[in-house]
């Protein structure tokens, strides 16, 4: 459950183009966000701000033929094409789970500890800018090129960290995977708003969501028995070869797509280089806090000349500061979602290295809050509750923090065998509830605080804010790790292994569950600030 965290479909909204933010659509997987996505394909796509018409959806089925339309996406003719979509974000959210469980062993093997946050914040950060490309390409091209080259570039990736000899090649394989799913995710809001009518398109997002929840579930178990059984690297090799079934399944009806109409001439070359600086510069930033040295003040003002202007014009005026309403929800999304991954990035890291668990037993910890997270979801989704929705938002980051806070728990000396993990395993489930009262009631605030023409922009807005928390969040926290001597976790596990007494680094591991859930509390001050003043209501 790591990769693709933002599990909210909710803000993706058609609306006119707005030059000043790449419209990033926002990753599958909220079960109480999936219908208002159906609206629009992808933000920036070719979809964004047409009428079905013009963005190729005839409603006729596959290919517009003309041919009476079916009452089920399970139906001819888009049985293939659903198949496909499914299957391919279900691997997707396999691997997330899978990678989350397998990590700490390839770290360990790998001798990259100190680097362990960049295989996640690099993937990040990658897909960042993979997104706003992908939207421009599909506007240009349409969605074949950029869903075919993203699932190539994600296989890839897979295939360099797979076989990585060294941390800095696997990381780099992990960028190039960001790079593949980012181009992927847009381009299927964009099939979806080509392939599917309207009145389908909602059947489809619970489709997406639904997809998520059987790898979570298996993830962890099948490849914790595969890292301990083949090897950590069978975790990545092994999930490019069964991306080409559902490639075959669906490529027939991806070939019938509608032209769409509408191309643009020329991509928008502004919104690609924004998001490009915000990502070498969120790079060049988390390089300089792993080192901590005065040679590092260079790449650290590099980054934050390039990072610092750009997120300026990506989001609202007032985000930073918290200004009441809408730049508080868009502030907030990117709190809890950073404040969260930035924690669970290092559970199953810590329940390895400090308390002997088994991959699989580590990964499975985080299992409760996928499944919490769509219970929390669907609570908030209650029409009785409509009226209490700030105060749900703010009750989930209280929860989110106290879950956040709760590993440190399982690092006490003196506690039984079995209670690091149940610990870890409740506070998660705790945790995950928290983020689906949270995330979903934040897009729901979105939608209902934007005038219909400022709908796409700030839907992006929302998109850009969860990327870059997550970017920075989990960047921080592997610099407070490398800082409290987390770095020296895996010579020390090698080295305990060896000498037959247990590696301990409980506080950098502290450092980080502390740091993010001081993060979550500050998220639920700024919950209190979401409604918008009386003056402005005025």
């Amino acid at each position: 459950m790591t990769e693709p965290t933002t599990r909210d479909t909710t803000a993706v909204a058609a609306a006119p183009e707005d030059p000043s933010a790449p419209l990033l659509p926002a990753a599958p997987g909220d079960p109480g966000a999936a219908a208002p996505a159906a609206a629009a394909p992808a933000s920036g796509g070719p979809g964004a701000g047409k009428p079905p018409a013009a963005r190729g959806g005839s409603g006729t089925g596959v290919g517009g033929d003309g041919r009476p339309a079916a009452d089920s996406i399970w139906r001819r003719p888009f049985r293939g094409l659903t198949l496909g979509i499914i299957s391919v974000v279900s691997l997707i959210a396999f691997e997330a789970s899978a990678v989350n469980t397998a990590m700490p062993i390839a770290a360990q093997a790998l001798d990259g500890i100190p680097l362990y946050a960049y295989a996640f914040s690099g993937y990040f950060t990658a897909s960042l800018f993979a997104m706003a490309l992908s939207g421009e390409w599909c506007d240009r091209k349409g969605p074949l090129i950029p869903l075919f080259s993203g699932i190539a570039a994600f296989g890839t990736g897979l295939v360099i960290s797979g076989s990585a000899q060294d941390m800095w090649t696997f990381v780099g394989g992990r960028a190039v995977q960001g790079t593949g799913g980012g181009l992927v995710i847009v381009a299927l809001y964009v099939v979806v708003g080509r392939a599917y009518p309207e009145r389908l398109r909602p059947a489809v997002m619970a489709s997406f969501s639904a997809a998520w929840v059987l790898p979570v579930i298996v993830g962890p178990l099948v490849a914790g028995t595969v890292t301990e059984g083949l090897g950590w690297r069978w975790v990545f090799l092994a999930i490019p070869v069964l991306v080409l079934l559902p490639l075959a399944v669906m490529l027939p009806a991806l070939r019938k797509l509608p032209d769409g109409g509408g191309r643009t001439a020329v991509m928008n070359r502004r919104r690609i280089l924004l998001a490009l600086a915000v990502a070498v510069g969120a790079g060049l930033l988390q390089y300089a806090g792993q080192d901590l040295t005065a040679v590092a003040l260079l790449p650290a003002a590099a980054g934050a000349a390039l990072l610092v202007p750009a997120v300026l014009r990506l989001l609202p005026r007032g985000t930073f500061r918290s200004a009441r309403g809408l730049p508080s929800v868009i502030l907030l999304r990117g709190v809890a979602a950073g404040s969260f991954l930035g924690a669970e990035t290092f559970v199953p890291l810590m329940l390895v290295t400090e308390r002997g668990l088994s991959a699989t037993l580590a990964g499975l910890s985080l299992t409760a809050g996928g499944l919490t997270w769509a219970a929390g979801s669907y609570v908030q989704s209650r029409e009785r509750l409509e009226p209490y929705r700030e105060r749900l938002i703010q009750l989930g980051m209280v929860l989110m923090a106290a879950a956040i806070a709760g590993p440190a728990l399982a690092l006490l000396d003196g506690l039984p065998s079995w209670a690091p993990w149940t610990v870890v395993a409740v506070s998660w489930a705790v945790g995950g509830f928290g983020m689906g009262l949270t995330i979903s009631s934040a897009s729901v605030l979105l939608l209902r605080l934007s005038p219909p023409e400022d709908a796409g922009s700030n839907s992006a807005s929302l998109q850009v804010s969860d990327a870059l928390g997550n970017i920075t969040l989990v960047g921080l926290s592997g610099i407070l790790f490398v800082a409290a001597g987390g770095g020296s976790v895996a010579a020390g596990a090698h080295a305990a292994v060896s000498a037959g007494a247990p590696a301990s680094r409980p506080a950098a591991f502290t450092a980080v569950y502390l740091t993010m859930a001081a993060v979550a509390l500050v998220g639920a001050w700024i919950a209190g600030r979401l409604r918008p003043s009386a003056r402005a209501e005025g």
